[in-house]
């Protein structure tokens, strides 16, 4: 290669730097494909699979001074129905509120309703240790009731999260394979009037739709920490806690499942809404934990390495899931390395052979606008040709606002190395937004015999 054409390294050091945004590209053919194809194969499973169809379903609402939105969440749950109208209970954990969400909470009268109260200093010591005393809840009444573990499942839904109108039937539909232990569904955002929000609805939407399709399609399905549906049985496999301390615990409990051999399916025909963080400050915070919770999980390389549970192409999808976001990290202090000494260099006049004039650099930075800006356009498209709820003119300034949003993401990954390195590891809570009231919804009467 020529001095004058070794301008294009920089320019293969930023794709790398963008490689999973980039890399999701060519999923946006199996993005728009995918569901059809894969909905009658995964019947087909299912049906060969035995029948675990769901039977009894407990929403577990984790709430830690959610005042504004937990009665929207409850009462939206309440209304959830499954398979023959089986209707879900739903199990609040209030872990120590100080707030006013303890009277929310009284306000709503209803027989499917029941409230855990947790006070300090048991109460705040994380989501995980709230979702274990609610998962222990459950298993002493399923036992006490004389209910088989494999048709109970427990459903996640955060502080904001409303899940659709069919979610209980799909995770049904998928759980009806005894093979498989849990099911995590589409996330949207709510409030996408706003351009933060706009441009997590497209993450959310569009690119984590498509890992997640492919993830589905090689057994290597990550679970979220809103919408994921789990079946007990599959929970009392991993002991009285399986949920840890770790900052992103589900993505964790996600790992632990696929090493003991648990399946995992993923579902775009479902969804949970939740809001999003629309303060720039705030979504920093929120990324950062979800980057250190990331970094957390790196013990379990070495097991995911030498697990006999996971293929090579589906080994490869969840290092490059877990180790991406650290590579990222580095080329993009060395690409800012090489650009800074670079531009220094024909400032003085003694220019570096891979940018040796200005007319490089302006070739050079050209090409970097088209592989930043490319990848948020294409994914705007699929948004549109997917869901079909939202304006292109919104989409497509959520497009040009994507590149920040990764520029973010990547000084939320140093933020999250300094808090791991120096042993941080509280976290305060993400601020929720105000929500009209919903209607609680009416109770049909059972008269007993």
């Amino acid at each position: 290669m020529t001095a004058t054409h070794q301008w294009l390294l920089l320019v293969a050091g930023y794709a790398v730097m963008l490689s999973w945004p980039i890399s999701t590209i060519a999923l946006v053919t199996f993005a728009v494909r995918y569901v059809g194809a894969r909905r009658r194969s995964s019947v087909t499973k299912a049906l060969e699979g035995g029948d675990g169809t769901p039977e009894h379903f407990w929403i577990i609402v984790p709430a830690l001074n959610e005042e504004v939105v937990v009665g929207n969440t409850v009462r939206a749950a309440l209304g959830l129905s499954g398979p023959g109208n089986t209707l879900a209970r739903v199990l609040v954990v209030d872990d120590g509120s100080d707030d006013g969400t303890p009277d929310v909470l009284a306000a709503i009268d209803h027989p499917r309703l029941h409230i855990m109260r947790r006070e300090l200093p048991e109460a705040r010591k994380g989501k995980g240790e709230a979702l274990n005393a609610a998962y222990r809840y459950i298993a002493e009444r399923s036992a006490e009731a004389g209910v088989s573990p494999d048709k109970v499942v427990l459903g996640i839904i955060d502080g904001d999260g409303q899940g659709s109108r069919n979610i209980l039937l799909e995770v049904s539909r998928m759980l009806r394979d005894t093979r498989i232990g849990a099911v995590q569904v589409q996330v949207r955002i709510r409030n996408r009037n706003k351009l933060l929000g706009a441009v997590q609805d497209l993450e959310f939407g569009s690119i984590v739709n498509a890992c997640q399709s492919l993830r589905d399609s090689l057994d290597t399905v990550g679970l979220g920490g809103n919408g994921q549906f789990t079946r007990l049985s599959a929970l009392l496999a991993l002991g009285d806690a399986p949920w840890s301390a770790c900052l992103v615990e589900d993505l964790e409990l996600g790992l632990r499942m696929h090493l003991d051999g648990l399946g995992i399916r993923y579902s775009s025909r479902a969804s949970v809404t939740q809001q999003a963080v629309v303060d720039v400050r705030r979504l920093t915070r929120q990324r950062t934990r979800w980057a250190q919770g990331n970094l957390q999980c790196a013990r379990y390389l070495r097991r995911l390495v030498t697990s006999k549970r996971l293929g090579p192409i589906g080994l490869v999808e969840v290092l490059h899931y877990l180790l991406s976001p650290w590579a990222n990290a580095v080329v993009a202090v060395l690409l800012a390395g090489m650009v800074a000494v670079a531009v220094g260099g024909l400032v003085i006049g003694h220019p570096f052979a891979y940018m040796d004039d200005w007319g490089c650099l302006a070739e050079s930075c050209g090409t970097w606008l088209g592989v930043t800006f490319f990848p948020g356009l294409l994914w705007a498209l699929v948004h549109r040709y997917r869901l079909r709820d939202e304006g292109i003119r919104r989409l497509l300034v959520a497009a040009l606002a994507y590149p920040l949003f990764l520029l973010l993401g990547l000084v939320a990954t140093y933020r999250a190395v300094g808090r791991q390195v120096s042993g941080r590891q509280a976290w305060a809570k993400t601020e929720r937004l105000a929500e009209e009231p919903m209607d609680t919804p009416q109770e049909e009467l059972v008269l007993a015999g």
